[in-house]
């Protein structure tokens, strides 16, 4: 079993190597004075990344044998170098070091996808109390045709990340943080009851629908290729007003999601194709922003405390 040593945001130039990491991109074999090599970009779970380059001999056949057996998605074990170049860290790899690609049960799932921050259930539970809530017939109907009567989707949803790199990017991610959303709203609407709560708590629990198209998990988080091309916004806009149709859904009820969808990232320079023109629509906005800021902060002070508790280890080994 090979455990994940250390992440990619703490390697330092001339660390010595000898780790896990997933295959993110491959970018072929080119000759070199000395031989022929290949360069791959890989990842791990803080979804950073980092150039790596295999520097082989003169048989380019067994570079190319090498490069091969290599697919993206892969686990790879590397021996090598950190090195800095044009600024930035990448890997490098001069045999007899080696890089070899790792089978299921070689390594733990868990050093590339980071686990649940919450029990799952616990928080379904909580998302089907949200949803009982509604007074509103055609908005619980809704919710009820998305998150209970489709089984199959509510199985991905409820371990499903919140996004690849930024927050949430975790197992049950998605649900977690539909639910922060769904909690800043439902005191919005004890702080305002001059606001529709079920199109408000719809607008929440609905929002990044999307998402679900936009990413997936494999041995790591990535974007698909409808979410490369379409993003969450447009893919749940799309997911929503399907089911609407199948509902016939209001026109009123079905507008106002709708918008929420279009508008919970505030602005059209941050991917909105509309901005929010009504309150619901605002608060949803700012509770999303709320909850993915809070996230990313608090991944941010985590990382960096565990890059100084790092530092002060070698320190400390050094000076013994």
């Amino acid at each position: 079993m090979f455990a994940k040593k250390k992440p990619i945001s703490e390697l330092k130039e001339g660390d010595r190597v000898e780790d896990i990491f997933i295959v993110k991109i491959k970018k072929g074999v080119s000759p070199y004075a000395n031989g022929f090599r290949f360069q791959l970009i890989v990842s791990d779970a803080s979804g950073k990344s980092i150039d790596y380059v295999y520097w082989g001999g003169t048989e380019e056949g067994e570079v190319r044998r090498i490069y091969d057996s290599i697919k993206a998605d892969d686990v790879v074990f590397i021996q090598g170098r950190c090195e800095i170049f044009n600024n930035r860290p990448k890997i490098s790899t001069n045999p007899p070091d080696i890089i070899r690609v790792l089978q299921k049960g070689e390594y733990n799932p868990e050093d590339f996808v980071k686990p649940p921050r919450r029990p799952i259930e616990e928080m379904v539970s909580e998302l089907y109390g949200y949803i009982n809530s509604i007074n509103n017939f055609e908005v619980r109907r809704l919710l009820q045709r998305v998150f209970i009567e489709d089984r199959d989707f509510m199985e991905k949803f409820k371990y499903h990340p919140g996004a690849i790199e930024i927050h949430h990017n975790w197992i049950g991610g998605l649900l977690q943080h539909t639910l922060e959303v769904a909690k800043y709203c439902d005191l919005s609407s004890k702080l305002f009851p001059e606001l529709d709560r079920d199109i408000l708590m719809a607008g929440a629990l609905l929002h990044d629908i999307g998402k679900m198209e936009e990413i997936t998990v494999t041995t790591r988080i990535k974007a698909t290729r409808k979410g490369q091309l379409k993003g969450h916004i447009a893919i749940g806009y799309k997911m929503l007003s399907d089911i609407m149709d199948e509902l016939k859904i209001s026109e009123d009820i079905r507008d106002k999601i709708l918008h929420i969808v279009l508008s919970h990232h505030g602005f059209m320079e941050f991917g909105s194709p509309k901005e929010p023109m009504f309150s619901e629509a605002l608060v949803v906005y700012y509770a999303d922003e709320i909850s993915s800021k809070t996230s990313e902060i608090i991944e941010f002070i985590k990382e960096k405390k565990k890059e100084q508790e790092a530092e002060k280890l070698v320190e400390n080994t050094t000076t013994e």
